[in-house]
């Protein structure tokens, strides 16, 4: 396939750079920090992509979108994970809870969904992880019990992002007990202001707002809650996971940053060990094969036809090109005397890259779990 996006795409990451550096503060470093500034800052810009019809872009004209390309929606994705996500968590709503929505929701979930997140106003969560089922996720044991034309959910989910925040929860729950634990699974639609839910922030070190505690005792939803079939949630939750992976453009901060070294050292960058410059050099080779495995998982994507081995290959590059990279860049850091606006800004962008890489090989799915399914998939195709 030919990777060579065209002129429209490039004119895009032109139009988008440049809204970034009209809006965006050049010491942004993410929504969820400690300055309520920040979140604000996000918001605004959000609200700003969607009345320029670039915050959901593939999405069909009906839902708010352009009906644009899947290679215009990537190309706005990395340009955001470039510059640190001004989404926010906005990023969730367009990559994967509203596309699950188009396929899987009734024309009422639709109609009260899509436009919202096609506008910018509203945040999710995702309620999977629980403290004994993460990586195992079909373990999970918070229930959902049938109460005449309603259900009751209890049980505990955890390192829930963004829930202190969040409007709604893509909530999986067990609504039955079945042979197989993958069965018997089913998908709510929560909104977070419903009585019953309980929200406690764990604090760590990269940040507020990214890891919680979210107990539900009791809580009450309708059938119109519901989404897709009862007791067939977990096939949703492989098509979910799928476009979540794919959907974080990783690769494109670890790319910046490394780029931006250079110009950031200025002479120093000659002065550093050849070893070291070697390691910064296949580290921009590493993020440019994380870069083509996925746009072949968006291609395929595309084209209705994913493998979870595809997804699963880009999810370990990307992953391990995260960490390996922040390695690389707090070795060059450590190395210089960095001064002046630019060079501290490069310090800070850095030192942030390489808190949230601590985690990058655990979040959305460990890396242990995508080798068992990459492996899973080339011996089934040997």
């Amino acid at each position: 396939m030919d990777f060579d996006m065209g002129d429209e795409v490039a004119a895009l990451r032109l139009e988008l750079r440049a809204l970034i550096d009209e809006h965006i503060p050049p010491d942004f470093l993410g929504a969820f920090t400690d300055d309520p500034a920040d979140l604000e800052t996000a918001q605004r810009f959000c609200r700003l992509l969607a009345d320029r019809g670039l915050l959901c872009m593939a999405w069909p004209e009906s839902w708010g979108g352009r009906g644009a390309s899947a290679w215009e929606q990537t190309a706005v994705r990395e340009e955001m994970w470039a510059h640190h996500e001004p989404r926010g968590a906005q990023y969730m709503g367009v990559n994967w809870v509203g596309p699950t929505l188009m396929r899987h929701g009734t024309p009422e979930q639709q109609q009260l969904h899509l436009p919202a997140i096609a506008r910018g106003e509203v945040i999710w969560c995702q309620g999977f992880s629980e403290p004994n089922s993460g990586s195992d996720l079909a373990s999970l044991q918070t229930a959902a019990r049938r109460d005449g034309d309603e259900w009751r959910v209890s049980g505990q989910k955890i390192w829930t992002s963004y829930a202190t925040m969040a409007q709604w929860c893509f909530l999986l729950a067990r609504t039955s007990k079945e042979e197989r634990k993958q069965q018997g699974l089913t998908i709510f639609l929560v909104p977070m202001s419903a009585p019953g839910i309980e929200v406690r922030p764990i604090a760590s070190m990269i940040g507020p707002h990214h890891l919680n505690e979210v107990f539900f005792d009791d809580v009450r939803v309708t059938e119109a809650d519901v989404l897709g079939p009862v007791g067939e949630g977990w096939k949703v939750v492989q098509e979910v996971l799928a476009f979540e992976r794919v959907g974080i453009a990783r690769y494109a901060r670890c790319e910046r940053l490394l780029q931006w070294a250079p110009s950031a050292l200025g002479d120093q960058w000659e002065a550093l060990p050849e070893e070291l410059r070697s390691r910064w050099a296949q580290m921009l080779i590493h993020a440019r094969r994380a870069r083509l495995l996925a746009y072949r998982v968006v291609d395929a994507q595309h084209r209705g036809q994913v493998r979870p081995g595809d997804a699963a290959a880009y999810r370990i590059a990307v992953t391990t090109l995260d960490q390996e990279s922040a390695e690389v860049l707090v070795d060059i850091v450590g190395l210089a005397v960095l001064a002046g606006d630019d060079a501290l800004r490069f310090k800070r962008a850095v030192e942030d890259h390489w808190r949230y890489s601590v985690s990058a090989t655990v979040a959305s799915g460990s890396i242990e779990i995508q080798r068992i399914l990459l492996a899973r998939a080339l011996l089934g195709a040997s």
